[in-house]
């Protein structure tokens, strides 16, 4: 298994200025949710972060762009959670718990994005910004599997895995934000969709359950006689 380093500390440059694309990032999350995005300008949005509208637009080329760090903190929460958890489990679990941990809301905060998320995810405005934010959560998962994995794996593998995992994601969601997976029923049961974390990590295991990386004998797979299903169930 190959060992994980800590990443550098971002700058304090670097902090304020996600400080500052979150703010903008809720305002227009509130404005969006409420009344969609063809429906709300960019000078309402600046105005409504206390920023400028060339601030505004130092930071996003476009007011449907500035969702984007909101729509991204759940993918970079699963992708930091997947390099923390102990080395000595199988990866497939590892991606699940994952799923589940980083879509169940925390706090009051949590709860009040997640509601935001579902109704920017059924916004047709929102699709392309939607599709990029999983593009790059993709990106980033990339480099921590292949950690995860050791050095013997192959990177065509990883780059699947990673590929596969991040769909399954996708899908969980978008099938969470229209009710889709509410009707579908989950795997405990009907109903049990409706938990968006429950779903991911259902569809996680599902998408990726036949990999060839976990079927490797010298790789990082399940364990014989798993199943895989207690990850999303716990």
């Amino acid at each position: 298994m190959t060992e994980r380093t800590a990443p550098d500390r971002p700058s304090l440059t670097d902090r304020r200025r996600a400080a500052t694309q979150l703010e903008i990032a809720v305002a227009a999350a509130e404005f969006f949710a409420e009344r969609g995005a063809e429906a709300t300008t960019a000078e309402e949005i600046a105005r409504a972060a206390g920023v400028a509208l060339r601030t505004f637009y130092r930071y996003f080329r476009t007011k449907e762009e500035a969702v984007a760090p909101l729509l991204a903190a759940g993918g970079r929460r699963w992708v930091a959670l997947i390099a923390d958890s102990p080395a000595d489990l199988p990866v497939p679990e590892v991606l699940a718990r994952a799923a589940v941990r980083a879509l169940t809301p925390a706090d009051a905060r949590a709860v009040e994005e997640l509601r935001w998320t579902r109704a920017l995810l059924t916004d047709p405005a929102l699709r392309t910004v939607w599709r990029g934010v999983h593009q790059d959560s993709e990106e980033e998962l990339v480099p921590v599997l292949a950690a995860r994995c050791g050095a013997g794996a192959d990177p065509l593998e990883v780059r699947l895995a990673a590929a596969a995992a991040t769909a399954a994601i996708r899908v969980a969601l978008e099938s969470w934000a229209t009710g889709e997976g509410e009707r579908t029923g989950g795997g405990d049961g009907p109903g049990a969709a409706a938990d968006p974390g429950a779903l991911a990590g259902r569809c996680v295991l599902e998408l990726t359950a036949g990999l060839r990386l976990w079927r490797d004998p010298g790789g990082p797979g399940l364990p014989t006689g798993t199943s895989g299903t207690r990850a999303a169930d716990d």
